[in-house]
């Protein structure tokens, strides 16, 4: 932020909340809806109840004056949302329904000096560079969705290079480059009316399985994705592969298709396997299961070899515990029974079939040496 904006105090009445907040973006909020319906939002979802605590012990600390911008002859909060919040619900409680959770009660006088708060006035261009270091690289982090809607906002609106905005922010990992990539294959998607951000299957969109995907070999390959910088990162002919990503990544309320990717690890790592795999890819789009579909794309051999030593582990946990584990039940004995029975057919046949591939070798090098 520059060494322009001037500092005051103004009145939380006439302190408005900023629908623009990036962070806000990845709710689902009606256009029409109140501040007071805001609120109740940013009191459930963002933890705004632990701000209500630490300001009724202590106040508001003046050093964390709010950042607000004067935009059509009203004070928009750009930066400091939640504290806006947390401050106008302890002086009004019934803004928000508390059931599981008592808001603190404070005196009079307290209330007299929340009435007006600290804030920074200045413009959303001279404040970016600001916020940008604080919630896309620097400690008081957004959400992968968050960055991203900000990054492509500043980029779009200032007309500010990326390579810039990444130097002001200081981010040497390709981080801007990969979220607004990752924010253009959203839109571009939706100006296809291949998918609908609003669609998503769970309230919150999970942007960073995108982000952190497009990275990924075979699901790059999958939508031959063009240079991080485009607005247009996928070509034409996949827009319909970009469709099918996403809903498996953010599922569809339409088509009541829950996301496969549940959570990142492992998932999406599951996901860009059975991508790279034809009859895995088959499976996920006709059945929508991963597990099923990873099963299918991954080499016998090495499914073969996990089960087995899978059955090994739980054998030698079992045997751990049979001295105090084992009442003596006949049951329990059958089953003992079985799984040897089991394991002598897999060994017979292993060893058959090594046998059969040894003399195959020896016929074959026998041959060699009489030609």
């Amino acid at each position: 932020m520059t060494n322009a904006a001037s500092i005051t105090s103004l009145p939380v009445k006439s302190l408005i909340i900023d629908r623009n907040n990036p962070r806000l973006a990845e709710y689902d909020i009606s256009p029409n809806a109140s501040e007071e319906e805001i609120i109740s939002m940013l009191w459930d979802a963002m933890d705004v109840q632990e701000l209500v605590q630490s300001i009724a012990a202590s106040g508001f600390f003046p050093y964390e004056r709010l950042i607000v911008a004067e935009e059509n002859q009203r004070y928009i909060v750009i930066e400091g949302n939640r504290r806006l919040a947390a401050v106008r619900v302890l002086l009004d409680p019934i803004i928000v329904k508390a059931d599981s959770w008592k808001i603190p009660q404070i005196s009079q006088e307290a209330k007299n000096k929340l009435s007006e708060l600290p804030v920074s006035l200045a413009s959303r261009q001279d404040a970016w560079r600001y916020l940008g270091f604080k919630h896309v690289n620097g400690p008081a982090k957004w959400s992968s969705y968050a960055k991203a809607q900000y990054i492509a906002d500043v980029h779009k609106r200032y007309s500010i290079p990326l390579a810039d905005i990444a130097n002001q922010i200081g981010d040497r990992h390709q981080t801007v480059q990969r979220l607004f990539r990752s924010m253009m294959v959203l839109e571009q998607a939706e100006r296809a009316k291949v998918y609908d951000r609003e669609d998503r299957f769970r309230p919150r969109l999970p942007l960073s399985h995108l982000y952190t995907g497009l990275n990924y070999s075979g699901i790059k390959t999958f939508l031959e994705l063009r240079d991080e910088d485009s607005e247009n990162p996928v070509p034409p002919e996949k827009l319909e592969q970009l469709g099918e990503l996403l809903v498996w990544l953010f599922g569809s309320k339409k088509t009541k298709q829950p996301p496969v990717v549940e959570s990142q690890n492992p998932n999406l790592r599951q996901l860009d396997a059975v991508i790279k795999n034809r009859e895995g890819l088959a499976s996920l789009r006709s059945t929508k299961d991963l597990a099923m579909a990873l099963e299918i794309s991954r080499p016998a051999i090495a499914v073969f070899e996990e089960a087995l030593l899978a059955a090994k582990r739980e054998l030698q946990r079992a045997r751990g515990y049979l001295s105090t584990g084992y009442d003596n039940s006949e049951d329990l004995l059958r089953i003992a029974g079985s799984v040897a029975t089991i394991a002598d057919d897999i060994y017979t046949e292993m060893e058959r079939k090594r046998e059969s591939e040894i003399r195959k070798s020896q016929g074959n090098k026998k041959r060699l040496v009489q030609e």
